[in-house]
Formats: C-alpha cells, structure tokens, sequence
C-alpha cells in the first residue's frame, strides 16, 4: 500500500504558521491567501491524520505533534532549498530564479541602476524583488524564502555572509531659510548639535543610523514627527520641519521633488553607511553572488550621467 505523505507546498505554509502562530500574518509571509493556507494545513493534518494546531480566538498553538513536524519540516525544506541552490550552481552565475530582499532607503535608488545592467548581462536570470525592512528581509533570507538580500551592513544577525558594495556619505538636507554656517571644506558634524533633526520611523536602519551620528555630538532628534519614508522626510523638511540626513543615492530623487532646500555636505571624514549584499552562510551559490556583487559595483560606480557620483565609493 502506498503512503501518501506531504507535499512541499504543505509543509511550506505548516512552517510558516509554526513561525508567525497567525493564519493571517503567516498568509501574509508567503504571499498567498489565507483560505489557501488553511486548506494546505488542514490537508497536512489528513495526510498525516493528526491534530497540528490547536485554534484558539486569538492565536494558534501548537500541538506536540505539530511541534515535532515543524522541527522536521524545517531540516526537509532546508535540505531541498539546498539541493535546488546545488543544480543552479552548477549551470552557471545568474541563471534562473534569484529572490532579492531590498530595504526601503536603497531599492528606488539602486534598482532602477542595476536591474538593467542584469538584465542585458545575465538574460536567463529571473529575478523577484521584496521590499521590506532590515529585520524582515533577513528573516526572510534566513528562512529560505529569499536567496539574497540588499541591506546596510552589519547584518544584525550571525549567519549572514557579507560582500560590501559601496559607501555612500550622508548629507545634511536643510530648508534653505535656515542661516546655517557652510565653509568650503563642509559643515561639521557638531552643526547638528544645534538643530532639530527629523527620523524615519523605527525599524528602518537609516534611523537608527541617523541616531548614532547625533548622539555622537550631542544633537537632538524631533520627539513628535517621524516619517515612514525619505520621501516623506524630505517634504517634512521642505515643510520647515526641521533637518535630516539623507544617503548620497537618494539626493537625485528626493530633492527634485521638494522645494526650498539646502544641501551640506560634511568635512571629511563624513558620517557614511556601507551597503552590501547578505546571503546564507551555508549557502552553495556563494560565487554566484560574488558575481552579482562584481555587477552591482559596476553599475554604481557611474550613476550620474557617466561620471562618479560624489559621496559614492565602491569598495
């Protein structure tokens, strides 16, 4: 008699309810339905013939056979991930499927620079883009549903593999009523100590970078107004809000949109940001991303018009 056993796309959504223990949020993470997911799990309970979970109003808990099939279908799913990685590394760099996890202050920046360099260069690459903050995205890649991701590094977790990109300065962004003293060789940090400056929201890493050069001088951050985006920021700014600090790569496309701003660089050395790519370490397609890694620097080397763009050091 055969035995019927569980399905990849079974033990997937399983896996990602033992994760987030809500349908909804677990639906959410694979990017499927959330009446999809239940049936998925409620087939794997048939095919298993076992409760898994346990509903209750608020969450789901898990049963002591659920939490076993969990600790088993994550070494499964790890060990398949990890075979199909194997065959793509043998057919060569950048061919097939590649799941890219980006934060919100470099994807509007970077991709529409490098996606078309991999797209003439690597053809046969499909790529998926996710958007998301630091710790989700890395998260995601630690989980084995995103393959490689764009971050500031450090990684703020152990087992990432790291390949830095470039640094970027950061620049003082200002509404251009303030009288702010400017000498030819850049304002100085400490300038910050006498201004208010506005954040982006936590969770972004930006922010808290942004926090470590203020506290570094003693400046102030704004108690009551936050933004969720540097776009937001900047019309805050715009707005006579107060100051921030913006990367180097988002100046082109966030100053264009708001008026009446001033630009500061800093003397050197400038507060600046490195961004790298991250993978799994136990990942077999580490020369692959080192590929990637070649082609992104590439790209950023000449993001204006040909020429190197200040405050941007490939490295």
């Amino acid at each position: 008699m055969a035995i019927s056993r569980p399905t990849v796309a079974q033990l997937r959504a399983f896996l990602a309810l033992a994760e987030h223990l809500h349908f909804r949020d677990a639906a959410a993470a694979l990017r499927m339905s959330q009446p999809a997911l239940s049936g998925s799990v409620a087939a794997l309970e048939e095919t298993l013939n076992t409760r898994l979970v346990e509903r209750t109003t608020r969450k789901v808990l898990l049963t002591p056979a659920g939490e076993q099939v969990a600790r088993r279908a994550e070494l499964v799913l790890a060990e398949l991930d990890r075979m199909v990685e194997e065959v793509r590394a043998v057919r060569g760099p950048l061919v097939g499927p590649l799941r890219v996890g980006v934060i919100p202050t470099v994807a509007p920046y970077l991709l529409p620079v490098v996606l078309p360099r991999l797209a003439e260069e690597y053809p046969e690459l499909a790529l998926s883009v996710h958007e998301e903050q630091t710790d989700q995205i890395v998260t995601e890649l630690l989980a084995g549903r995103l393959d490689v991701v764009l971050l500031a590094l450090p990684s703020p977790v152990t087992g990432v593999t790291e390949l830095p990109l470039y640094d970027e300065d950061f620049v003082l962004v200002t509404p251009s009523s303030y009288d702010l003293d400017a000498p030819a060789e850049g304002v100085s940090r400490q300038a910050l100590s006498d201004l208010e400056v506005i954040l982006l929201n936590e969770g972004h890493c930006l922010r808290d970078q942004t926090l470590d050069v203020c506290r570094e001088v003693g400046a102030r951050a704004a108690a009551a107004t936050y933004a969720t985006s540097l776009a937001t920021l900047v019309q805050l700014v715009s707005g006579g809000l107060g100051v921030t600090l913006v990367p180097e790569t988002a100046l082109p496309v966030e100053t264009r949109r708001a008026p009446n701003l001033a630009l500061h660089r800093f003397a050197s050395p400038a507060p600046f940001r490195r961004i790298g790519l991250g993978f799994r370490a136990t990942s077999p397609r580490s020369e692959e991303f080192e590929v990637l890694a070649t082609s992104i620097r590439t790209a950023i080397a000449t993001l204006t018009d040909g020429t190197p763009a200040p405050g941007i050091r490939p490295v």
